[in-house]
């Protein structure tokens, strides 16, 4: 394998990566300032408000964007990897 099909392999899998964590990272930033904002409005400085609604949010959009997710990393695998692995 030469270097330029390794890094290009790295590259698309960090791109991979980065698409699988966008919705669970959205969701959390959107939660986080949510709550924050909340919080600064009403000076309530509670630890496990700002927990149990970002867990809430993240698994909601991990449970909604499951099937993106597997999708995404299974056509990477059958695209990228496997034809690597087998030589194709």
């Amino acid at each position: 394998m030469s270097e330029a099909v390794f890094f290009d392999t790295l590259r698309h899998g960090l791109w991979v990566a980065t698409m699988i964590a966008t919705p669970i990272l959205m969701a959390a930033l959107v939660t986080g300032v949510a709550v924050g904002l909340f919080q600064a409005l009403t000076s309530i400085q509670e630890m496990t408000l700002t927990f149990v609604p970002k867990l809430a949010a993240i698994v909601v959009v991990y449970w909604a964007s499951m099937s993106f997710m597997t999708a995404t990393l299974v056509s990477f695998f059958q695209g990228e990897i496997v034809p690597l692995i087998a030589g194709f």
